[in-house]
């Protein structure tokens, strides 16, 4: 019987990833697309992974169904025009998943028993950081040049959408703003962000110990800054602010002057002095949630003005 609440997700996630495969409108298959990331995180929750879980509800049901639900907007009112798709390249899409699927499940299933894994010796380099999250110990510790990377590629990101695409195309109609904001919107843009911003704080401070970080926690004050350019009470920023470029590059700058400082201080790149690893830590991971929450902000949002001499 224990089994029973696991079967009835798996099948409802295969429900939803059918239908969001197969469902010609296109808003349906992201509001579809949104609660499949939803019930995924009760899936990585079942599984134990509650940080994993964490991420997948704020970036893979939050900020890209976001994200997902202004593209739409913006084909719908024919910004961008797009053929039909054909027969052939759906017969083409369904081949391709199932042939990614099938290697998958070839992967998986010829895994060694017991499977190979780094979880001993992460567990063996934890107690020298101080950390009481696992998690957060091979994500700034035992992988670091990992998470590096990724929050570069999320800034990379942003200039390549700022670079390739003028302003006045992908930061204009559909503006983030509608053209009558309800009341409603506007009474819960003033009163959810302080709430929102206590609760990114709370996420991010006890991520060194409990499930929580830096990208669950960036991706709540993303979400209340996009709630309130919604409703109109702040406009969206221009590109060339020189305060909004610091906040973008200072968590992975001040990442990545740590790691040098190890060759000095510890004897190689991303390592951490004794005694220091856990407030480097939690300092990085302080500066890390204002670039991830500008970043993951601006990507949905868009700049509003040319930023000038760009």
């Amino acid at each position: 019987m224990t089994l029973v609440p696991d079967l009835v997700v798996a099948a409802l996630l295969l429900a939803l990833a059918l239908h969001v495969s197969v469902a010609r409108d296109d808003r349906g298959a992201i509001v579809a697309f949104i609660a499949f990331g939803l019930l995924l995180a009760l899936g990585w929750t079942r599984l134990g992974s509650l940080d994993v879980a964490m991420t997948e509800a704020a970036i893979g049901g939050g900020v890209t169904g976001v994200l997902l639900l202004r593209a739409e907007a913006h084909l719908r009112l024919g910004k961008t025009r797009r053929g039909p798709i054909g027969s052939g390249s759906r017969a083409i899409a369904v081949i391709g998943c199932t042939m990614v699927t099938a290697a998958l499940a070839v992967v998986v299933l010829s895994f060694p028993v017991p499977a190979p894994t780094l979880a001993p010796r992460a567990a063996a380099a934890l107690p020298g950081t101080g950390l009481g999250n696992p998690v957060t110990g091979v994500l700034l510790a035992f992988r670091a040049l990992d998470t590096l990377l990724e929050k570069v590629v999320l800034i990379l990101a942003l200039v390549g959408v700022w670079s390739l695409a003028p302003d006045d195309r992908w930061g204009g109609a559909p503006g983030l703003r509608p053209a009558t904001v309800p009341e409603p919107l506007v009474n819960l843009a003033q009163a959810l962000p302080p709430f929102g911003v206590l609760i990114a704080v709370y996420m991010f401070w006890v991520g060194a110990d409990a499930p929580g970080g830096t990208f669950q926690a960036g991706t709540i004050l993303a979400a209340m800054w996009l709630l309130v350019m919604l409703a109109g009470l702040q406009p969206v920023p221009r590109t060339g602010d020189q305060a909004l470029r610091l906040i973008l590059i200072c968590g992975p700058a001040l990442f990545l002057a740590i790691g040098l400082s190890g060759f000095v201080l510890a004897g190689s790149f991303l390592a951490y002095p004794e005694g220091l690893a856990k407030p480097l830590i939690v300092c990085i991971e302080a500066v890390l949630t204002l670039s991830i929450g500008a970043t993951l902000a601006l990507l949905v949002a868009g700049p509003a003005q040319t930023a000038p001499g760009r």
